[in-house]
């Protein structure tokens, strides 16, 4: 037997117009309850009363771990950018020349002879005749004596030489010869040049001097 309220369509010429419009009222609710119940979205869980259906909580999930991981990638890009302008920025940069070489001893042009200098006095007087010592010696380190010792020299930038004519006066011993008559009239880079004959044979050495 059918309820009242699941008439037959025989029956509902039985029922009046408001009995009618209620059975179709609680037909349409009853399909449409299914039709949530029974569809793949409404296996879901509660939360606060609420229903929440589990299609909508993992794509949620899924597009937070896939945003993090394109932060990363971006991240790690950007850096990798950055490096690469950076080594192209130092590789393209004018390198500065490098300065002149200021020792004080080193092997003559031929390396015939070990050479240094230094001032008698120990400093560099701009504007005033001093004298300078140079040591002579073999490359395996005995003294050169009675070597023949010319000096010229100047300021290759300013294309001048030496304002004086300096010259070796004495042999000091231990491969010691004074150089008198030396004089730097200006601040700047100055060349020394000495051309020496000794036994041993000729050779010349530059010494770079900086004011």
């Amino acid at each position: 037997m059918h309820s009242p309220i699941e008439a037959t369509p025989s029956a509902a010429m039985y029922l009046s117009p408001d009995q009618f419009a209620a059975v179709a009222f609680c037909g349409r609710q009853r399909h449409a309850w299914r039709r949530r119940f029974f569809a793949p979205e409404a296996f879901s869980h509660r939360s606060g009363g609420k229903r929440i259906a589990s299609r909508d909580v993992m794509p949620r999930r899924g597009t937070g771990l896939a945003s993090i991981w394109r932060y990363l990638l971006a991240g790690v890009g950007l850096a990798a950018l950055l490096a690469g302008i950076l080594v192209i920025v130092y590789l393209t940069a004018p390198q500065s020349a490098p300065g002149p070489d200021i020792s004080r001893s080193k092997k003559t042009a031929n390396g015939l002879f070990v050479a240094s200098i230094q001032p008698e006095r120990g400093v560099i007087r701009q504007g005033e005749l001093q004298s300078w010592l140079l040591t002579l010696k073999t490359v395996k380190g005995d003294s050169v004596e009675g070597a023949a010792i010319s000096v010229s020299g100047g300021m290759p930038q300013h294309n001048h030489g030496l304002p004086t004519s300096p010259q070796a006066t004495d042999y000091l011993g231990e491969g010691r010869y004074r150089i008198e008559g030396l004089k730097f009239t200006m601040s700047g880079v100055w060349q020394l040049r000495f051309a020496i004959s000794a036994a041993a044979g000729s050779d010349t050495v530059v010494f770079n001097v900086v004011l």
